[in-house]
Order: C-alpha cells, then sequence, then structure tokens
C-alpha cells in the first residue's frame, strides 16, 4: 500500500530539513578553517602588534588556540548542539549565547518589516504593471523597479539619510539604544534601505507571472463569463501567479537576514550584523561561528516554512513537491 501524500510530503520537509542541518555543519567548518587559515588570530588582536612572540604564545595558550584545530571545531560543533557558542574572547567575556540572544530581535525586526514593505509594494506594483502593460503605469513600474536593483544598500543609505535626516530633518542619522522617541522612528531608514532590492525583484516577478497568467484560457474563460475585474486580478490571476513570488519571498527574507550586516553596521543597528562585523574585525572566532550558525539555521527554517506553504496554496504541485 503506498504511502499518503501527507506523509510523503512530511517525509520530503524532513529530508530538506536533514540536509539543511549538513549544509549548516558545512558553512560552520568553512568559516573555521577560513579563520584559522587567515594571518594573525585573536591572540595576536589582543596582544597588540608590538607584543612579545612569548607574550603571545602565553595568551594563545591561555585561549587554547594552540591546540589542534580539528579538536576545537569538534569541540564547539559538540558544545552548539546544546546551546553552548562558548565566550567571547574580548570584553568581559560574555557568553556568545548572551549576546546572540540580545542582538537577534534587532536583526529579525527589520528583516521581518523589510519583507513585509517589499513584499506589499512590490505585489502591489507587479500586479498593476501587469494588467497595463506597455502603459505608463507598467513603464514607471519597472524604471521604478530598475533603481532598487541597481542601487546598492551602502549607496542609497548614505542618499536616505542625507535626505530624510539632514536636509528634511525627519528622521534620525543613526540608530539610539536609548529610544527618547519611538522605535519605529528609527527603523524607518533601515527597512527601506533592506526592503529597496527585494521590492523591486518582487515587483518584476509579479509582473512577469501575472502576465502569464492573463493569458491562459481560464482566464478568458473567466472574462467570457462576466467575472466583475477585481476578482478576476485577485482571486483568479493572482492566486495563480503568487506561487513562484512566495519562493522569492522566502529566498529574499533569507538573503535580507545576511543583507542587514552592512545596513546594521552603518546605522549602528546592535544586530547579529553589527556585532558579526566586530567580530571578524577582531578575530572572534566563537561569536564569528555562532552568527554565522544562527543567520544560516533561519535561513533553512524560512525555506522549509516556504516548501511547506506552497503545496497548500495550490494542492497541484504537492506530488512534484514531494
Amino acid at each position: 500500500m503506498s504511502a499518503s501524500p501527507k506523509f510523503r510530503l512530511l517525509k520530503a520537509l524532513a529530508l530538506r530539513l536533514f540536509f539543511g542541518l549538513v549544509s549548516l555543519l558545512f558553512i560552520a567548518f568553512v568559516t573555521f578553517v577560513a579563520d584559522e587559515l587567515a594571518p594573525g588570530d585573536a591572540a595576536l588582536a589582543k596582544a597588540g602588534d608590538k607584543a612579545s612572540p612569548e607574550a603571545i604564545a602565553r595568551i594563545r595558550h591561555e585561549m587554547g588556540l594552540d591546540r589542534p584545530w580539528p579538536i576545537r571545531f569538534g569541540e564547539f560543533v559538540g558544545n552548539a548542539t546544546h546551546g553552548d557558542f562558548g565566550n567571547s574572547y574580548f570584553g568581559t567575556q560574555e557568553p556568545v549565547s548572551k549576546i546572540i540572544t540580545r542582538a537577534l530581535p534587532y536583526t529579525l525586526k527589520i528583516s521581518l518589516m523589510a519583507i513585509l514593505l517589499a513584499a506589499t509594494i512590490g505585489i502591489t506594483l507587479g500586479t498593476i504593471a501587469a494588467i497595463n502593460e506597455n502603459k505608463g503605469l507598467d513603464r514607471a513600474s519597472l524604471s521604478l523597479s530598475t533603481l532598487g536593483v541597481t542601487i546598492p544598500n551602502f549607496v542609497l543609505g548614505p542618499i536616505l539619510v542625507l535626505i530624510l535626516g539632514v536636509w528634511l530633518k525627519q528622521l534620525p542619522n543613526s540608530y539610539d539604544p536609548r529610544l527618547p522617541h519611538p522605535e519605529i522612528y528609527y527603523l524607518i531608514i533601515p527597512v527601506l534601505i533592506m526592503a529597496a532590492r527585494p521590492m523591486a525583484t518582487l515587483t518584476r516577478l509579479t509582473r512577469a507571472s501575472m502576465i502569464e497568467t492573463l493569458r491562459q484560457e481560464f482566464v478568458k474563460l473567466a472574462v467570457a463569463k462576466g467575472v466583475p475585474p477585481f476578482r478576476l486580478y485577485t482571486t483568479h490571476a493572482l492566486r495563480n501567479a503568487i506561487l513562484p513570488v512566495v519562493t522569492a519571498i522566502g529566498t529574499s527574507f533569507g538573503f535580507l537576514l545576511t543583507g542587514s550586516f552592512i545596513t546594521e553596521r552603518f546605522y549602528v543597528i546592535p544586530g547579529i550584523g553589527f556585532y558579526t562585523i566586530e567580530a571578524i574585525q577582531k578575530r572572534d572566532t566563537p561569536l564569528i561561528l555562532a552568527t554565522v550558525l544562527v543567520t544560516g539555521a533561519m535561513f533553512v527554517i524560512v525555506n522549509l516554512i516556504v516548501d511547506f506553504l506552497l503545496p497548500i496554496l495550490d494542492p497541484r504541485i504537492r506530488e512534484s513537491q514531494v
């Protein structure tokens, strides 16, 4: 007796989760090896350039960096399975798990707000562009999406700060952890920066998918039956055109988690990206590995959610999804 479609779907998701865990292990291994091969180490960064070789060797021994790297990597992986990423090498040597717990909400907050804004505007503009194909609204939407794709974050950030923060004096130039104003006031510019590229991508993808769907026979049949335009474009066309857009939303959100690094550093937001860049500069290996694993795990989880949603949105692809 063959297994039910639900069981096969759950089996496929479990298999993808397994490969996601293998991917996380591989990412951690590559990151660790890259850190080992890079010139210098945390002991040298801690001792300073003018420290004697004896002092550097002593610090390296105290930090356990003189042990073979496979042993240190194995210990890290074993402890990480229990949520223990070790302690930071610098400052008060705070447990890395506490740093992640404190920083992760910032990254998730701006990433979620950015993807929601990008999806709302992108799907709306893409739908309007498809309905008005080769007309003024279509060309305007394509022009706007082209700007979103071509302008990188490190260019868009200073432009928005200059316009909204310096010239108009409507928004702050950087994040203030004391929050003298509502937090949303400090997140508008970072969210706009991060939402620009996925918004442009989703606009183009929605437009292309809608144009293709509007040419299908079932849409022509709905028009012949006198279905109202709003219901035609939303219930019939957009519902069938949204599948590749949902996949793109999941992928874009995953990239936003890592793309936030530049934005957080530029806008001084104490999120995962901010601490990761600081850790790379200081060669704080436990913090580097932890942030890489956490962002990688979130990327895997988001894609699993997308894989689960697609068969629900369209039962026709359930068997092929399996």
